[in-house]
């Protein structure tokens, strides 16, 4: 083989890798179907060490922090904020580089069996999106500390873009966290990127057949969520199962194609 034939080859074949990726039949958008989901439940844990410090684990993993208003080191570099406005009511707050995040103002009730959070979060702009969700207690006695889990909440529709990436691989692009995921057919990690990315995260994927992809998401080496990517027999339809650290029961979300 001549050395003039071996760059029209690679061209040919790189070609060939960006044909392959722009037809895979994951490729468009897909729309979220909240009747055909699962229910989400969503779990916070509230854990009082020692005087006014208390652990938040809203599924990201464990938050130290002292409840008196200041903001302190959360996870994935954000700062959190905890602060006590009366016995029955606090106000928490989550920021990153400066910027407000989110915004939540939590009241229990007079048993303390339920908890209120007035939920307000903002985007890169600052446009606040507010909606109020009821927990209840599932572990714990009295005050915050204890485990709840959200009885009201519903899943927001969004959604989510598939496109091909560098040739010969896919971006998954999420609209509800602001995530981009790219990701090559070859088994390594990849940077995940977006506003709200935390710092370390990665993401990789294998096929598994045909119509089933893997996408399996660390953070900092350590194994996050893994999403199992299934696509319907005749392409309108795409289900993708969560397999989330420390929960028992997976989620399952569908998507009809646009």
């Amino acid at each position: 083989m001549s050395k003039r034939t071996f760059p029209l080859l690679l061209v040919a074949g790189l070609t060939a890798a960006a044909l392959w990726a722009a037809n895979d039949s994951f490729v468009g958008e897909w729309k979220l179907n909240p009747s055909k989901s699962s229910k989400i439940i969503d779990q916070m844990k509230v854990e009082s060490v020692a005087g006014n410090k208390y652990s938040f684990d809203f599924g990201g993993g464990p938050e130290t922090i002292a409840a008196d208003g200041t903001d302190q080191p959360g996870g994935y570099g954000t700062t959190l904020s905890a602060s006590v406005e009366a016995p029955d009511s606090w106000k928490i707050v989550r920021k990153k580089d400066g910027r407000l995040l989110l915004s939540a103002t939590w009241k229990l009730s007079s048993d303390g069996k339920t908890l209120t959070d007035d939920y307000t979060e903002f985007d890169p702009n600052g446009s606040p999106s507010n909606v109020k969700y009821l927990y209840k207690r599932t572990a714990g006695t009295s005050g915050f500390a204890g485990t709840w889990e959200n009885t009201t909440g519903e899943i927001p529709v969004f959604v989510m873009k598939v496109q091909p990436y560098e040739g010969n691989g896919l971006s998954f692009i999420d609209s509800s966290d602001g995530v981009t995921r790219n990701v090559k057919f070859d088994g390594k990690d990849y940077p995940n990127v977006g506003a709200n990315v935390p710092p370390g995260s990665t993401s990789s994927v294998r096929r598994v057949n045909e119509h089933t992809l893997e996408v399996t998401g660390k953070v900092n080496g350590k194994a996050g969520t893994t999403r199992e990517i299934e696509l319907s027999s005749d392409g309108k339809t795409l289900t993708m199962t969560l397999h989330i650290p420390d929960r028992a029961e997976p989620i399952a979300l569908a998507f009809d194609r646009q």
